[in-house]
């Protein structure tokens, strides 16, 4: 080992020491820190990074309708059932990433389906899933919508072609006051079939305010419809959904909304999560420099998810334990790099994690 290694391991060290229980604060923080796993990380030295540091899973993509009912009559629970077997051995408590969403199914891309058919599918989906989940003790939470508004504040919908990311369910029309009938039937259902599990409404892009004013109007006509909504979701694609300018050049006013957010859910009696976080580094010939400004990102919104975890429920996220590449160009960058060994934000959720 270089002169340069031992340096960096020793700094990694020593910045993310945390006191052993005894001497640690006695004040316990709300915070619930968990991560993703793909099913082909079962069984790898991705899952064993995940068990030494985490007791809350998210399987990434094993829950969504691409994967369980892929075309019309065709059902493949498989994935789904590894990983509820995976989290009952090892006490973990499970949120399920399995929304009506953009990613529907391959068939889905470019959908030429009828709003009647598209309609009939939701509704096998959801019904099929809810009742299914609802009597598994580790399954907390599930989302049941997903990017369901555009940056501009505009409902999400098709988009032509088939490279696109599409979500064909808004062809199902609008009710009388504008609201996108597939959103209330997903919440209906799911109301209805999952009484124990807490339902989330999921979202990406970043802290604009359109967006969360949308989601904010949209929640409260759920409710008024009397379908349970118990959390909403912020997806934290950082540096693509979430734009760069406003989480490192204009930090201060996104955390603030952050946090004025998260006091708007507390306030409905709502939890907030961060559900995906990560970071993408699109010049990797910069990427010491990125994980350095990571490392700062991570650490502010970990601090306002401290602060806001002692009134209400908060939970966060990752999306992937590791670094993995973008498809195209970059890599979205995470608590390890591409040889499992700490980046610099693995201190900060090292030290949120020894608070829980």
């Amino acid at each position: 080992m270089t002169i340069k290694r031992i340096k960096i391991t020793l700094i990694i060290f020593l910045t993310c020491y945390v006191m052993p229980a005894q001497e640690a604060s006695t004040t316990a923080s709300e915070l619930l820190i968990g991560a993703t796993l793909n099913y082909d990380e079962l069984n790898t030295k991705k899952e064993e990074l995940f068990l030494k540091d985490f007791q809350y899973l998210t399987p990434a993509n094993a829950a969504k309708q691409t994967r369980i009912h892929p075309q019309p009559g065709v059902w493949n629970w498989e994935y789904i059932d590894d990983f509820i077997e995976f989290a009952e051995a090892n006490d973990l408590v499970v949120r399920l990433h399995g929304p009506i969403s953009p990613q529907a199914s391959k068939w889905a891309k470019e959908d030429h389906r009828t709003p009647e058919e598209l309609e009939k599918n939701l509704e096998e989906f959801v019904t099929a899933f809810t009742m299914k989940f609802n009597q598994v003790p580790n399954v907390k939470w599930m989302d049941v919508v997903n990017e369901t508004v555009e940056a501009d504040g505009s409902w999400f919908g098709p988009k032509p072609g088939t490279d696109e990311w599409e979500n064909p369910w808004l062809k199902i029309g609008k009710d009388e006051n504008g609201f996108p009938l597939y959103i209330l039937k997903a919440f209906e259902i799911a109301t209805k079939n999952a009484p124990n599990i807490k339902l989330v409404y999921n979202q990406h892009k970043g802290m604009e305010p359109q967006v969360w004013d949308k989601i904010k109007k949209n929640v409260l006509y759920l409710r008024e419809k009397g379908y349970r909504v118990d959390g909403i979701g912020w997806q934290a694609h950082l540096m693509m959904g979430a734009r760069r300018e406003d989480f490192v050049d204009n930090i201060d006013q996104s955390m603030q909304r952050l946090g004025d957010l998260i006091d708007w859910a507390h306030e409905n009696d709502l939890g907030f999560h961060v559900t995906e976080l990560d970071y993408l580094v699109e010049d990797t010939s910069k990427i010491e420099e990125e994980r350095e400004i990571q490392k700062m990102v991570y650490e502010r919104i970990v601090e306002v998810l401290l602060e806001k975890s002692g009134n209400g429920e908060v939970t966060l996220n990752l999306w992937d334990v590791a670094t993995r590449n973008k498809k195209g160009k970059g890599q979205f960058q995470s608590i390890y790099d591409s040889n499992f060994k700490p980046t610099p934000a693995y201190c900060i959720i090292k030290k949120a994690l020894a608070k829980e």
